[in-house]
């Protein structure tokens, strides 16, 4: 059995939808909005990464874990439920794979969680993070989400973590990422000042298979 958190997310129901084509058993945990896939092979699973009975629950009888779920917000006044869903969400993920003996977790953290390019230079896995006034609330919530993972693999714990730039894909159009193909589709003009770095929701996911079954 394999358990996906953030099961109705952007990343969460594509990673859903391929686990399904492969044949695997998943659980895919929700925690407000209702199932939108219904299959023989899929259980939906309502709790909260903050509620840690209810999360070591939903790891019973499951041997891999795919953590998606996290606020992408800028916005100060989410300050708070930022710092408790990505950081405290995803400390008690790592602390229920080692107490529930899960043998592979996957983490997708962020570009943002990386160190900043110097002179519009490309950057990679390899980059140090590096504290700055430039660094946004959600970028510290990542990299210190990615330090629990990090103190998991220190105690045991098989995971891999995955650093996507601005992820693209079919989706809700009023939220996250996807709104940007709403403000294509109604014409509004807008220009960005630099690069960014965007990537297909489907090869993001398609690397996260490859790298749990690596």
């Amino acid at each position: 059995m394999i358990l996906v958190t953030g099961a109705n997310g952007l990343v969460g129901s594509h990673l859903i939808t391929k686990l399904l084509q492969q044949n695997k058993q998943v659980r895919a945990l929700y925690r407000n909005n209702p199932p939108l896939i219904i299959h023989q092979n899929l259980e939906w699973f309502q709790g909260d990464i903050l509620d840690i009975i209810g999360l070591e629950e939903a790891m019973e009888s499951v041997t891999q874990v795919y953590h998606c779920a996290a606020i992408v917000s800028f916005n100060p006044k989410e300050r708070k439920i930022l710092y408790q869903t990505n950081i405290e969400g995803t400390a008690n993920v790592v602390n229920g794979c080692l107490d529930m003996g899960i043998e592979k977790l996957v983490y997708i953290s962020s570009v943002a969680s990386l160190g900043r390019a110097l002179k519009n230079e490309p950057i990679n896995e390899a980059a140090k993070w590096i504290e700055s006034t430039n660094n946004s609330e959600y970028a510290k919530t990542k990299f210190l989400a990615e330090m629990e993972v990090w103190r998991g693999i220190g105690e045991g714990l098989n995971a891999v973590i995955v650093n996507p730039s601005i992820i693209l894909g079919a989706s809700d159009w009023t939220k996250g990422s996807a709104a940007i193909f709403k403000s294509v589709y109604d014409e509004f003009p807008w220009f960005a000042d630099g690069v960014n770095g965007f990537v297909d929701v489907v090869d993001v996911v398609d690397a996260m298979v490859q790298l749990m079954d690596s």
